[in-house]
């Protein structure tokens, strides 16, 4: 698949971006569409990826993937989660950071990846890829994804996630800032002595 070796040479070259989305999931059974909107970003750190994210819309949350931890917290109820992935942890990078700068040897290791052709998304000329989870643990809960890669820049603009339930998550992101550099301080968990925590 010739795009998807020039994909991984241009993921090398990656350091940041930052980006607005929006999120939909479309649930089945009730036949509705939920949507949450905010602000993303991606940074190399090492060789890892970390990312951090500020929902607000319909209501403010942060959330922080980093050295292998993810961590959501909820300012309204002052509360925090704790998503370890317990011997996971590739798979889980290869869903966060998937077309921003994850390692590619880690995604062809995770998924088998099918060539859809070009498509364009807002404008912006890209390469679809369908990707289905080799690990059929993971197939428990990702039949498969859709990504629409920017063709020039080597980054994700959209991606569809689908579930074994017939539900899926969307995800569509506009306004990228591409190796500008990230003021992560928007994106700051903060918490006191009266932050509940759980973890899983």
């Amino acid at each position: 698949m010739k795009f998807f070796g020039r994909w991984m040479r241009r993921a090398l070259k990656f350091q940041s971006a930052e980006a607005t989305f929006q999120w939909d999931l479309y649930e089945k059974v009730v036949q509705q569409t939920t949507t949450q909107k905010g602000t993303i970003y991606f940074k190399k750190d090492g060789t890892k990826t970390v990312m951090g994210a500020k929902v607000t819309s319909p209501s403010i949350k942060i959330l922080e993937y980093r050295n292998g931890i993810l961590t959501l917290f909820d300012p309204g109820t002052d509360h925090e989660t704790i998503v370890t992935p317990k011997g996971n942890q590739a798979q889980m990078e290869s869903f966060l950071t998937l077309g921003f700068g994850g390692s590619g040897r880690e995604m062809a290791k995770a998924w088998t990846i099918s060539d859809l052709g070009d498509e364009v998304v807002n404008g912006v000329q890209t390469a679809k890829l369908d990707l289905v989870p080799k690990d059929p643990a993971v197939r428990n809960n990702c039949t498969h994804m859709t990504i629409w890669v920017d063709s020039v820049r080597g980054i994700t603009l959209k991606q569809s996630f689908y579930m074994p339930s017939d539900d899926y998550r969307t995800a569509v992101y506009s306004n990228i800032k591409y190796n500008q550099g990230v003021d992560t301080k928007p994106y700051q968990i903060k918490t006191d002595s009266k932050t509940t925590t759980d973890s899983h």
